[in-house]
């Protein structure tokens, strides 16, 4: 594997993580929830704070994978216990060396030491299994699906909630 650094990607670093993104919703767009055209002008998608944060992993300074990380609810008080990790992606020119799972274990790590966050929250393409196994090493567990939760091009797509629970 090479050499691979875990960093935040921070807002003012905005068209790098769009531009990598935007590859992913082009040619994984069955495992996104988004489309090109619906992040084209939508801001960063967390806040550069403890409780909403982007990690990057880079390969020789290229760009490799994302995950995304905020508080559910915002500041809603009630809300407050859970977090949701979302936006996972790991370009195909990186996949099958580790990277996902390094991004999981950071990600988890850095919410870990929030301490009034008690579970992490996600959700799947139901039929994507490779990512399931993923989060389920982790200790994620599925806690409801939804069907038809998104429909692309005519076709309806399933979706899974899994929960990880830190306390």
């Amino acid at each position: 594997m090479n050499n691979i650094e875990i960093k935040e990607i921070k807002a003012d670093q905005v068209n790098q993580y769009k531009k990598f993104l935007a590859f992913g919703l082009i040619n994984d767009e069955e495992n996104f929830r988004i489309t090109p055209n619906d992040d084209l002008n939508a801001p960063f998608p967390t806040k550069d704070k403890v409780d909403s944060f982007t990690l990057g992993a880079y390969s020789n300074k290229e760009l490799a994978g994302i995950v995304s990380f905020t508080r559910d609810g915002g500041d809603r008080e009630k809300l407050r216990h859970k977090g949701i990790l979302f936006r996972m992606y790991v370009s195909k020119d990186f996949r099958g060396q580790g990277i996902a799972k390094i991004l999981i274990k950071k990600l988890i790590e850095r919410v870990e030491k929030i301490s009034d966050i008690e579970q992490i929250n996600l959700t799947v393409i139901a039929n994507n299994d490779n990512a399931k196994k993923l989060y389920e090493k982790f200790g994620f567990v599925l806690f409801g699906s939804e069907n038809n939760a998104i429909k692309w091009k005519g076709k309806y797509f399933n979706e899974d909630q899994m929960k990880l629970n830190l306390k």
